[in-house]
């Protein structure tokens, strides 16, 4: 059997092709799996557990339904649904993940991460990721009015898309010394991630150990999985939506 990664789906009622692409997903591919990770944004905006507009309780049900059936569900929060709680944890049958954690895979620990903590050279990000993952930032944004959250977060993308359009490419990509001194800090040989849309298997070198950086790819133009086995290890694959 195998275990699946995916992140970055970014779903949401203007791109249905995501939405189906994901449901067949779940019916073909994540079935024959023992477990699958969902490291963050998922979703393309969530606006709290309590203001799930008809397609997240769709995607909802149909996570359910996958781990009712046997495989076993895990969520990491994104920079796009950091406001995931337990109440959708409950109703999807998944477990949240801390970021960072580490899994084991076989008898190696694998780190797992979203990503975007590790963007440290965009400065104006770090700052507004302090800002916003706040207790007390995400405890007053829900107790605005539906209504008066998404007016906020139609603000605030906007602002996002206009900032990001003056960022170079390597501003926007995790820095690498970071990354190091993770994989370092945690004592890791495998390291997966998502965030940056980059798909890619990096090769590093930690602790003086040959090591691998795993980059999850967005689904956009196509689909992207990473599936571990334990006969044929890590294999990075994508496929039409």
């Amino acid at each position: 059997m195998s275990v699946l990664f995916i992140s970055d789906l970014h779903l949401q009622v203007k791109r249905p092709d995501l939405t189906s692409a994901f449901t067949q997903f779940l019916i073909e591919q994540a079935p024959q799996a023992t477990s699958l990770y969902i490291l963050g944004d998922l979703f393309d905006t969530w606006l709290g557990d309590d203001a799930m507009d008809s397609l997240q309780q769709e995607i909802t049900s149909q996570i359910k339904q996958l781990a009712d059936n046997g495989t076993a569900v895990y969520f990491m929060h994104g920079n796009r649904d950091f406001m995931i709680g337990e109440h959708f944890a409950a109703l999807a049958g998944l477990q949240l993940l801390n970021d960072p954690c580490i899994i084991t895979l076989g008898d190696q620990p694998v780190l797992l991460s979203h990503g975007d903590q590790l963007c440290t050279a965009d400065k104006d990000y770090m700052a507004f990721r302090q800002y916003i993952r706040n207790p007390a930032t995400i405890q007053k944004l829900l107790s605005l009015s539906v209504a008066e959250r998404i007016a906020m977060a139609e603000n605030i993308r906007a602002q996002s898309q206009a900032a990001n359009q003056a960022k170079t490419d390597e501003i926007m990509d995790v820095t690498l010394a970071e990354v190091e001194k993770l994989m370092a800090e945690h004592d890791v040989q495998w390291f997966i991630h998502g965030h940056t849309h980059r798909p890619a298997i990096h090769a590093l070198t930690i602790n003086q150990r040959p090591a691998q950086r795993i980059v999850l790819g967005d689904w956009d133009k196509k689909g992207w999985v990473l599936r571990w086995n334990e006969s044929t290890g890590f294999d990075l694959i994508d496929f039409s939506l």
